[in-house]
């Protein structure tokens, strides 16, 4: 068995507890557990659970990252980002994921089993019983001096992409990683993970006339200012101290008519968010006002209708440990809706 191919199975055998060993690290309920909140979740082969603090504040915590997605956004038609540029969030992470004893607890059954083959079983115990008389086991002679780090897996990812292969690694509490391990957590590895959590309100505008309106008559749009504030995602791994928060803050809305024959309030299509707001409501008497934010349709959807696409830009930004931070991608986030443009209809009237 080579060491890549080892490394693989010894992962596929060790997701099932890689819950089970931070849980017991960090005191937090696994996800077999039936929590008092009714917040235990599952999600394919990397399992989470929610623990769930006295001021009403939810963490979930998936693949050793504990996340914290109480001040994320919500709603039916929330989504996610789609990054502007070709970047993605990691495939693969090591973080800590056994005591000394809970990697005793887990190996010992493996090697005794024999389903990993001899040559694999016996370099492991090689690695694992480093002492003659076995009194350094597993490092149980550092036992809360340290971790055995393990590799986790974004589910999500197409197989193969993930490169975190290597076995199990020791690291005392307060050291960083080795160097060779590239993916091992940081504040900047975990604003990452924490980027992809996050979640954004939905974007259908509210349109003035609603759900009908006429050729050659402005439009005006707008999106719920209560809802476009800025959103964040803390990810942490507590048992280490590092942690790093991702926060999205809402920039511009651009529109999109759905036809050419259309013009847009600006000219560009992109609304700006002004003082948290987005466009402003139409008040009876504007009609024939330009609106800071809209349409004006110049031909007739016929029996069908036009499909206005709104799409909101983010901007990412993170902080984290030690005073690390910086930018993320930006981000947007769209959805469109039916609009419906009828042609004005000419009352005429004859004399008796």
């Amino acid at each position: 068995m080579s060491a890549v191919t080892g490394a693989r199975t010894r992962r596929l055998l060790v997701v099932a507890g890689v819950c089970l060993s931070l849980s017991a690290l960090t005191g937090i309920a696994h996800a077999d557990d039936t929590l008092g909140d009714g917040n235990t979740q599952n999600s394919g082969d990397t399992e989470q659970h929610a623990d769930t603090s006295g001021d009403g504040t939810v963490s979930v915590t998936v693949g050793g990252v504990v996340f914290d997605r109480s001040k994320n956004g919500g709603g039916a038609d929330a989504g996610t980002l789609t990054a502007q540029t070709s970047w993605t969030p990691p495939a693969c992470w090591y973080a800590p994921m056994f005591t000394p004893e809970q990697l005793q607890k887990h190996l010992e059954p493996i090697w005794e089993a024999g389903s990993t083959g001899y040559e694999w079983d016996a370099a492991q115990r090689k690695k694992y019983l480093n002492d003659d008389d076995h009194s350094k086991d597993f490092n149980k002679d550092q036992t809360g001096k340290g971790y055995w780090w393990g590799s986790y897996v974004n589910e999500s990812f197409p197989p193969g992409w993930d490169k975190c292969d290597a076995d199990y690694f020791w690291v005392p509490k307060g050291e960083a990683p080795p160097a060779q391990y590239q993916n091992a957590v940081t504040p900047e590895i975990l604003a990452e993970l924490a980027y992809a959590e996050l979640r954004v309100p939905g974007t259908e505008v509210t349109p003035a006339p609603a759900k009908t309106t006429k050729v050659n008559l402005p439009t005006w749009a707008w999106l719920d200012g209560a809802q476009f504030h800025p959103v964040s995602v803390t990810a942490s791994v507590p048992v280490i101290g590092l942690e790093a928060t991702a926060t999205a803050e809402p920039v511009s809305l651009r529109i999109e008519p759905g036809t050419a024959d259309a013009e847009t309030y600006p000219a560009s299509g992109t609304c700006p968010i002004v003082n948290g707001r987005i466009g402003e409501p139409y008040a009876k008497g504007r009609a024939n006002e330009t609106p800071p934010c809209g349409v004006k349709y110049l031909r007739s959807s016929g029996n069908g209708s036009y499909a206005l696409k709104a799409t909101v830009a983010w901007k990412i930004h993170w902080t984290g440990t030690g005073g690390a931070g910086g930018d993320l991608p930006d981000g947007t986030y769209g959805a469109t809706q039916d609009v419906v443009v009828q042609e004005i209809q000419a009352v005429n009237r004859s004399g008796s």
